[in-house]
C-alpha cells in the first residue's frame, strides 16, 4: 500500500512538473513578485512550493522569457517578473498546444469510459 501511494505521488509529481511553465507564465502578463505569484496560482488550484518557484522564474528569465526589475520604495526590497515580449509569443505557443493535447486526452479517456 504504501509503495503504491509513494507510486502514484511520484507520477502525480510529474504530471504536475509538465504544467508548471504554462501555469506561470500564464499569470505573468502583469508584473508580480514571487509570494504573490504563489498565491495567485494556489488561488485557482495550482500549488507550487516556492523552493520550485524561484528556481524556475530565474531560468524562465535566462532563456528571455521573463524580465525582471527591483522595487525597493516599499518596506523590504521586492523583485518583480513579467513576461516579454518573447515569452508572450512562447506563451501563446504553449497555450495552443497545451489546448490540442488536453483535446486529445481528454477524447482518451472519453473513449476508454466507453
Amino acid at each position: 500500500m504504501g509503495e503504491e501511494r509513494d507510486l502514484l505521488a511520484g507520477l502525480v509529481m510529474e504530471l504536475r512538473r509538465g504544467t508548471l511553465i504554462l501555469s506561470v507564465l500564464s499569470q505573468m502578463s502583469e508584473a508580480k513578485y514571487g509570494y504573490a505569484l504563489v498565491q495567485s496560482l494556489e488561488e485557482k488550484g495550482v500549488e507550487i512550493d516556492p523552493n520550485t518557484l524561484y528556481p524556475l522564474l530565474r531560468r524562465l528569465e535566462k532563456q528571455g522569457l521573463l524580465e525582471s526589475r527591483w522595487e525597493t520604495g516599499g518596506s523590504k526590497p521586492r523583485k518583480y517578473y513579467q513576461r516579454t515580449a518573447y515569452g508572450n509569443e512562447i506563451y501563446r505557443e504553449l497555450k495552443s498546444q497545451w489546448k490540442r493535447m488536453a483535446l486529445g486526452i481528454e477524447a482518451l479517456l472519453e473513449e476508454e469510459e466507453r
